[in-house]
């Protein structure tokens, strides 16, 4: 009896971060492609230079982080990230923008993507966003992104108008509560903890359990849910 044949993996077994640049602008692919290999620990897979390249590239490849540009032709970097997302969670989306308050990175952040960074970034700055972003630590720059969140969420969010799974927070002990407007204060589990007076390995616990009891994918999305459920007020 032949055994059945076992599909492939795209990733080969190693212990650098797999990044896929996506931008229409060839330079910009080039420059940051140039930047990360000279990293440590950072290898650049692939290319896109639109959001359904993106997508397909996403599925062959599974990198483990997707730079993503948010105007490109065809589809742009919300549509993308939000595909990405629900296909590929493993693969965390890293949106590029050219300025730190743009509604359409707000869009992103809502779409699934981990976090953003300035186009403009230092070579160390986009290799340790890259680390951040694969090891899971959703928020990049937290008084920024927390700056970004808190202004946008006026915009586009109709007072009372609750998020989708807003009646779990009831679930949520008031620890856990806590711990959730923290996170959205852009504080990191070091700081929670000691302002919390507690080990860092507790509120590692807390943050997962708010996550799977909101059902929410991490730390960036965790921000908006409370941004939007009105825990935490804009400005």
């Amino acid at each position: 009896m032949t055994a059945a044949a076992v599909p492939l993996d795209p990733r080969p077994a190693s212990a650098d971060i797999r990044v896929l640049i996506v931008d229409d602008q060839m330079m910009v692919r080039e420059g940051f492609s140039v930047l990360l290999n000279a990293m440590p620990g950072i290898e650049v897979v692939g290319e896109a230079v639109d959001g359904r390249q993106a997508i397909a590239q996403v599925a062959a490849l599974r990198p483990d982080v997707v730079l993503m540009d948010i105007r490109m032709p065809e589809l742009n970097g919300i549509e993308a990230t939000r595909a990405i997302v629900a296909g590929h969670p493993d693969s965390k989306v890293l949106v590029l923008t050219t300025f730190d308050l743009d509604e359409y990175v707000y869009q992103a952040l809502r779409a699934g993507a981990s976090g953003f960074l300035l186009k403009d970034a230092s070579a160390r700055q986009l290799a340790d966003g890259v680390r951040v972003v694969a090891g899971g630590d959703a928020l990049l720059a937290p008084a920024v992104t927390k700056r970004l969140i808190a202004e946008f969420s006026k915009l586009t969010e109709p007072v009372g108008r609750q998020p989708a799974g807003v009646a779990q927070i009831g679930d949520l002990t008031d620890r856990e509560t806590e711990v959730l407007v923290l996170i959205a204060h852009g504080l990191s589990n070091g700081e929670i903890a000691a302002r919390l007076v507690v080990a860092e390995s507790t509120i590692k616990t807390h943050v997962s359990r708010v996550l799977v009891k909101l059902g929410l994918r991490d730390r960036t999305q965790a921000a908006v849910f409370a941004y939007e459920a009105r825990l935490v007020r804009p400005g």
